[in-house]
């Protein structure tokens, strides 16, 4: 699980980057609208996630919420892996 977690923060680190964003320290309770992503690089991760991880925990199968935080946004993606 915690190749998912780096994969997470690594591609996070990459889209930042790229985009120019300043970020925020990469802890579990740090909420996602305040990590430094806007909407458009959260939707970039995403798919960047999907590509690498090929999981995508929000194709419908069961999500009820969308997480809040960045524990709850990785807690998704080792929940799919599992």
């Amino acid at each position: 699980m915690s190749d998912i977690r780096e994969t997470i923060h690594q591609q996070i680190r990459i889209i930042a980057a790229q985009h120019k964003k300043p970020l925020a320290a990469l802890k579990d309770d740090l909420p996602l609208a305040s990590s430094g992503l806007d909407s458009l690089c959260l939707a970039i991760l995403v798919a960047a996630l999907d590509d690498e991880l090929d999981i995508d925990p929000f194709s419908g199968k069961g999500l009820m919420t969308f997480p809040v935080t960045l524990g709850d946004f990785i807690g998704l993606y080792e929940h799919e892996a599992a």
